[in-house]
């Protein structure tokens, strides 16, 4: 490669990571309608998709792959892909995440739960993630910061929607074997989606850290 292919190789790498971001928050917000409005089709389509995510991972790997293995990248470039590389990853992750929830939409029969804010968390994460992306296109090293401090605020909302269930449960009657069955596989159901959008948080903030990573050279938010 002649050294200005390599720079369009490296502003290629970053526009192709963008865009998957843009696919997986796209399908994590029809994962989040599709749970709501019990939209089987919507959840189909999520769970279907899933492979143009990982064709898409597997893509960005090869590239990431062949630019340390033939320009041996040094300083800021080396950074830069190795970042690129993990943030693909947790891209990836985000998307299976997604998948689960339209998993859930088929299995799930009614809301038992009103009071749990699904969608309130579900927004919480997507603007986690389009923030993340954002700091990593314009290397805002601040906003990544900040992200890692509003994670603590979605893991709140976590526990407190846990708590919610816990409690709800405790306090419900039930007047038959069936419908205790039914009630905790929905209270499963229900804890499962708050465990694995509190995970989309988790990649947020891995996106972030990994984002400052590649600017400054700074692991304090790698864990």
């Amino acid at each position: 490669m002649a050294r200005k292919s390599y720079q369009e190789k490296l502003a290629e790498l970053r526009e192709d990571l963008l865009y998957m971001s843009e696919v997986v928050m796209e399908r994590l917000r029809m994962g989040l309608d599709a749970l709501e409005q019990k939209d089987d089709e919507l959840a189909r389509e999520v769970i279907e998709g899933d492979g143009e995510i990982n064709r898409m991972y597997l893509d960005l790997e090869q590239d990431c792959i062949d630019l340390l293995a033939l320009q041996q990248p040094v300083a800021s470039d080396l950074r830069f892909i190795a970042a690129s590389f993990k943030i693909i990853t947790d891209l990836e992750r985000i998307a299976d995440l997604a998948v689960n929830l339209g998993e859930y939409t088929l299995e799930a029969e009614e809301n038992l739960f009103p009071d749990v804010d699904v969608q309130e968390m579900g927004e919480l994460t997507l603007d986690m993630i389009e923030d993340a992306m954002l700091a990593y296109d314009e290397e805002d090293t601040e906003s990544c910061r900040e992200l890692a401090a509003r994670d603590d605020n979605l893991d709140q909302f976590a526990e407190r929607a846990s708590e919610i269930v816990v409690r709800d449960l405790i306090e419900r009657e039930l007047d038959s074997a069936d419908n205790i069955e039914l009630l905790l596989q929905d209270v499963s159901r229900l804890l499962l989606t708050i465990r694995d959008l509190e995970r989309v948080g988790d990649h947020a903030v891995n996106i972030a850290a990994r984002t400052l990573y590649m600017v400054e050279n700074d692991d304090e938010l790698i864990y």
